[in-house]
């Protein structure tokens, strides 16, 4: 596989191959959003589906919830991130181009994290002093200061006849800046409906909006995104024990079910927590296409911060009254929390291989589990013949109703092998002239290009025990 890949070369072929659209692209794109086409949809759901099998189905202390994208505004309140979500925001008063002040002191070894604005400012000027701080699109040291932009997103919600003069914080309502806050929301619905005790834990995958500076990197960091996110309520007692496993049990679904080698993951202990944090650890994925290891899952001991502040907003009582030690506390959480659109990356920047075949050739080939791969079988006509099209379209409909399979008879093996071995078939059939003799087909196999001929009547067995592996 390749050791360099980039990100140039990742976003042009995820647009070539139908996996990644940028968004409003007729208008001119629109920063930080994307779209995704055939082959990324059937990719994306295939990784959302093995983590929701993995996190709920397979468990017996998991529900789901799919919780809605609005909330009532005193959500943010409570939770911090009205007061707390913010980045500081430098501008380049030469090209006026906007820089995240978190991005540019991390290049310095300088962790902003809940540092005050104030003392990021003189981490600046000290930079600005030594003429080390420039614009990272012109080169220019003519630096603003740093400023805190928050990063939820506003919108009004029932009052379309305000103007934005008269729009005060009570008129505002965001969309979520991330999806656990609706769990939170919801955790006396699953106690009081679901028959759960702790510890237990209530899941979701859904999209979350943040206004960030900074949204680059593809489809690493935008504005648009999906999470999965696992909230574990428990008590304080088992935290540490339960903390370790989930860590485990996070660090083994990488390897199983997305196919991501050990070496190119790592666990990274934050140094500094957030508010609500009491531990927090991030899986990263040693990224080719951008340089090295990044953040795709964080696992977090949040304490009891959500629930006490949630139950002192609203007025409810959030408590759990433990029968058999006859005590009631407000249970304590730890989170499990992923980005789906940089699994989606990581993913195909795990796969994405160009193969040299020797005599000056090469083939593209994105090497992705066959479970997680948007197509399992292509199936082709090897000429443009009626009687061979026909046997071929009777083979596609029988496959198609067992797995996802695509029909191609455009003519050109060669050119049809090429085009589903870059989108990660695992399995190509061709129906040559033999097959109307012996009814037997030609399997082709991604990885190896090994051929094999196989009775048409076993073809979804054999399909489906290969896809097992």
């Amino acid at each position: 596989m390749n050791t360099k890949i980039s990100l140039d070369e990742i976003t042009s072929f995820t647009k070539r191959r139908s996996f990644i659209f940028p968004s409003s692209e007729i208008y001119g794109g629109l920063a930080g959003v994307y779209d995704y086409g055939h082959y990324g949809v059937l990719l994306k759901n295939n990784i959302q589906n093995s983590w929701w099998k993995n996190m709920v189905l397979d468990r017996d202390d998991v529900v789901g919830l799919d919780s809605a994208i609005f909330m009532h505004p005193t959500t943010w309140k409570a939770s911090g991130h009205l007061d707390c979500f913010n980045e500081a925001l430098i501008d380049c008063r030469n090209c006026k181009f906007r820089m995240s002040a978190n991005h540019l002191l991390e290049k310095f070894e300088i962790n902003t994290d809940q540092m005050p604005l104030d003392e990021i400012n003189r981490h600046i000027e000290q930079l600005k002093t030594e003429n080390k701080l420039k614009c990272q699109n012109c080169g220019s040291d003519n630096l603003t200061g740093a400023r805190q932009v928050n990063q939820l997103i506003r919108t009004n919600f029932g009052q379309p006849t305000l103007e934005p003069k008269d729009m005060t914080m009570d008129n505002y309502v965001y969309p979520r800046g991330e999806t656990c806050q609706g769990i939170y929301l919801n955790y006396k619905n699953v106690i009081d409906t679901m028959r759960v005790k702790l510890p237990f834990g209530i899941a979701q995958a859904g999209k979350a909006f943040r206004n960030e500076i900074v949204a680059r990197q593809f489809i690493f960091r935008t504005r648009e995104f999906e999470q999965m996110e696992m909230q574990y309520f428990l008590s304080p007692e088992i935290m540490d024990e339960k903390f370790n496993y989930w860590k485990e049990e996070r660090w083994n679904w990488y390897k199983e079910e997305l196919g991501i080698p050990e070496a190119k993951l790592k666990w990274k202990k934050h140094d500094k927590l957030a508010h609500y944090a009491k531990e927090a650890y991030d899986l990263q994925y040693d990224f080719a296409c951008l340089d090295g290891f990044n953040e795709v899952e964080g696992v977090h001991q949040r304490g009891d911060w959500d629930l006490s502040r949630h139950s002192e907003f609203s007025g409810q009582n959030l408590d759990y009254f433990d029968q058999k030690n006859n005590k009631r506390f407000t249970p304590h959480i730890m989170e499990t929390s992923v980005g789906l659109n940089r699994l989606v990356l990581a993913v195909i920047d795990n796969a994405y291989t160009v193969e040299d075949l020797g005599e000056g050739k090469t083939r593209t080939v994105l090497k992705i589990l066959p479970k997680l791969a948007p197509i399992k079988v292509a199936v082709f006509p090897l000429q443009k013949d009626e009687k061979l099209k026909g046997l071929a379209s009777d083979i596609y409909h029988k496959l198609k109703k067992e797995m996802t399979t695509e029909f191609d008879d455009s003519g050109n093996i060669g050119k049809m092998y090429r085009r589903q071995d870059e989108i990660g078939t695992p399995f190509c059939i061709t129906v040559d002239y033999e097959c109307l003799e012996d009814n037997k087909v030609t399997i082709r196999t991604r990885d190896t290009m090994q051929q094999e001929r196989v009775p048409v009547n076993e073809l979804v067995c054999l399909i489906k025990e290969k896809l097992a592996v």
